[in-house]
């Protein structure tokens, strides 16, 4: 952390063709090795992919599928005395937003379709059905923050 002020927190421009900041963010969350136009690629092939397959704009398809991993609580390890309590605490909505995008990118590409397109299709409708691997991980970490709600009032 910065001793003297925190860094200021940059503005991201939304993408060209949707004008969405979140599908921009989403874009830098799948971009590998800074090949962002194969990125924009990618993504903008699973929305293909999704509204042939949902008849559904990909869109709102990738929107609700965002809303639905987006999670409201966390642990955070808080040490007190000699013991470590895994203090539950509410979540930044831009921080949300980030480990939305981390877990469905990082779900899509352990899946076993063959192209990247088609592991992040069918990974946002999944998660867009509120069913799927990252659905799980956001129950895990409410369910989480639920088991540790008596250690609440260590939070700072």
């Amino acid at each position: 952390m910065p001793r003297r002020k925190s860094a200021a927190k940059r503005q991201v421009l939304p993408d060209p063709k949707f004008r969405e900041v979140v599908v921009t963010q989403f874009i830098n969350g799948l971009m590998q090795r800074g090949k962002k136009s194969l990125a924009e690629t990618i993504l903008y092939d699973t929305f293909e992919l999704i509204e042939k397959e949902t008849h559904q704009p990909g869109l709102e398809v990738f929107k609700k599928a965002m809303d639905n991993v987006r999670p409201l609580l966390e642990v955070k390890s808080r040490r007190v005395g000699g013991a470590t309590y895994q203090v539950p605490v509410e979540v930044r909505p831009d921080r949300r937003t980030a480990l939305a995008i981390r877990w469905i990118i990082g779900f899509a590409r352990d899946r076993k379709e063959h192209s990247m397109s088609e592991k992040l299709a069918a990974e946002l409708i999944a998660a867009s059905k509120k069913e799927g691997s990252t659905i799980k991980k956001r129950e895990d970490t409410h369910r989480m923050a639920e088991a540790n709600k008596a250690f609440a009032h260590f939070r700072w």
